[in-house]
């Protein structure tokens, strides 16, 4: 006895295996641990900024890399991811001995990232940088 496909068993399948699909998320490396502690955009490589670029208790929003480099003391240099933790957006500028996001106005500081004003609850995450002959690079 044959059986026609009827529009629901159709459906039924392809709803089916959209999901079996979409809940992989993997990628096939076996390694499905916590990934929300490194940056959803920095990667490494190339240099980031020149340190002369970056002044002293300030720093420079790179919003082609999606990170911020910060230089709270002289010599100590800093980078963090620029995405807010807030809602998503790449952080406006640093001024005023802040990192400060223009979409609802969280602040974050220069040395470690953390909030200094909501609405963001959580730290921008903090990049791995090397220094080195008047050079800041992502590791």
């Amino acid at each position: 006895m044959t059986h026609s496909a009827t529009r629901r068993t159709v459906l039924l399948a392809t709803g089916a295996t959209a999901l079996t699909a979409g809940c992989g998320g993997g990628d096939g490396d076996g390694d499905d641990g916590d990934r929300k502690s490194a940056s959803p955009t920095a990667t490494g490589g190339g240099e980031l900024v020149r340190t002369d670029e970056i002044p002293v208790g300030g720093g420079k929003v790179l919003k082609d890399r999606k990170v911020v480099v910060t230089q709270p003391e002289k010599g100590d240099f800093k980078a963090f991811s620029a995405v807010c933790t807030h809602q998503g957006c790449t952080v406006a500028e640093v001024a005023g001995g802040t990192i400060n996001c223009a979409c609802h106005g969280s602040r974050f500081a220069l040395a470690d990232g953390a909030v200094r004003k909501g609405p963001a609850t959580e730290p921008l995450p903090a990049e791995r940088i090397t220094v080195e002959d008047g050079s800041v690079r992502l590791t």
